[in-house]
């Protein structure tokens, strides 16, 4: 294999907005350009594009968060066309929309193709089965989490020949809660009118009907601990009228005046400090679910729905705590209880949660296996 700066790898993308995902192209974009190789990423603009250039990547704007599939033979011919001009030697796309570009463009240029599969992906047509099928066509096809391996290897029958297994990280010097200066948390505090020796409860998640808001804020009515907060913390994305449903089942329910919708948060270190209890309340399985990691590597107390991934991120009863999907009476009696523990029962599992994270979800240990499959390839 040559030096690492003969090659150049290309991630591709919808949009270079906030999320999961986009949080991992500016990951590996860091990765790679570390190792001497370029990392380029090709995508629509949008708000993480400063951040994958201060990581030392190299982003081409390309109008590839369409889905209309007249327009995948523009955008193949885009990609060629980058392809030849900045002599990329391996293409790694993360989502389906743009991953039928980037498949032709690949062979038609004769370089690798790595998939990431990040979603569970529904199923329920044939054309939505081979909708999702073009994110198991990589000469390499990475899984998120075991769950998301298990249900590849089932619905595509690949191998492990091509499959791999790379968890998602995080950055366990982001994500510490000994670094966030007290002043980052005041700001919020005022800001989200938190009032002082309420318990506080966060749900991270964009707000859409699968992340379970709507099942949050029927726990939130159920508590014994009636002075709790809710904070939803997340983007609506244009979905105005479930955010007008979620007012009125919480005005419905008489708690409307114990929510604080916060919209997109560019600390989520200092907002999952402010926390007490951090939920992941998802009706449908998450990948991987990277909130939950987050605010386990923030020693929160982490609640989360017992299918999908989370039950390899949370030990249960050790690290935090599952329930059963869309229960909320299941819910509020775990947040009850975590809001009952006392101080040192807190700290205990907080540290406990930290170095479960630190040492199964690092974000060196994601960037390392990426690049592993990459040097499988371009070996």
């Amino acid at each position: 294999m040559g030096s690492a700066r003969d090659y150049a790898v290309l991630q591709v993308l919808p949009r270079l907005e906030t999320g999961g995902v986009e949080q991992v192209v500016v990951e590996l974009t860091e990765a790679i350009a570390r190792t001497g190789a370029r990392a380029m990423v090709a995508a629509a603009p949008g708000r993480l594009v400063t951040q994958v250039e201060r990581a030392g990547g190299h982003f081409r704007a390309l109008p590839l968060d369409t889905r209309n599939p007249l327009a995948r033979r523009a955008n193949t011919s885009r990609l060629i066309k980058l392809i030849k001009a900045e002599r990329i030697s391996l293409i790694h796309v993360h989502s389906r929309a743009p991953a039928f570009a980037a498949r032709a463009a690949a062979a038609a240029c004769a370089i690798p193709l790595v998939t990431t599969y990040h979603g569970a992906y529904s199923e329920g047509s044939k054309l939505k089965r081979a909708y999702n099928s073009v994110m198991a066509s990589g000469q390499r096809v990475i899984a998120v989490s075991a769950y998301i391996a298990d249900l590849i290897r089932a619905r595509h029958q690949i191998g492990d020949d091509r499959l791999r297994i790379v968890p998602g990280g995080v950055d366990p010097a982001r994500f510490n809660p000994d670094s966030v200066h007290e002043t980052r948390m005041i700001r919020f505090a005022q800001d989200w009118r938190l009032i002082d020796g309420a318990p506080t409860i966060m749900l991270p998640a964009r707000l859409t009907a699968w992340k379970g808001q709507g099942v949050m804020i029927d726990a939130l009515a159920k508590l014994r601990h009636r002075d709790a907060l809710l904070l939803l913390v997340g983007a609506a994305q244009g979905r105005h009228d479930y955010v007008r449903s979620l007012w009125q089942q919480a005005d419905r329910l008489g708690v409307a005046g114990r929510i604080r919708m916060i919209g997109d948060c560019t600390d989520m270190p200092a907002a999952y400090k402010l926390a007490d209890v951090v939920v992941n309340a998802s009706t449908d399985p998450e990948a991987f679910g990277r909130t939950i990691v987050e605010a386990q590597a923030m020693r929160r107390l982490v609640i989360a729905t017992d299918h999908g991934a989370a039950r390899e991120t949370i030990r249960d009863g050790e690290t935090g705590w599952r329930t059963k999907p869309g229960d909320a009476d299941a819910l509020a009696a775990s947040i009850d209880h975590a809001l009952d523990l006392d101080i040192q029962a807190r700290m205990a599992m907080g540290v406990t949660a930290r170095n479960f994270v630190a040492t199964h979800y690092s974000i060196a240990a994601m960037q390392a296996g990426n690049l592993a499959a990459y040097h499988e390839l371009l070996g």
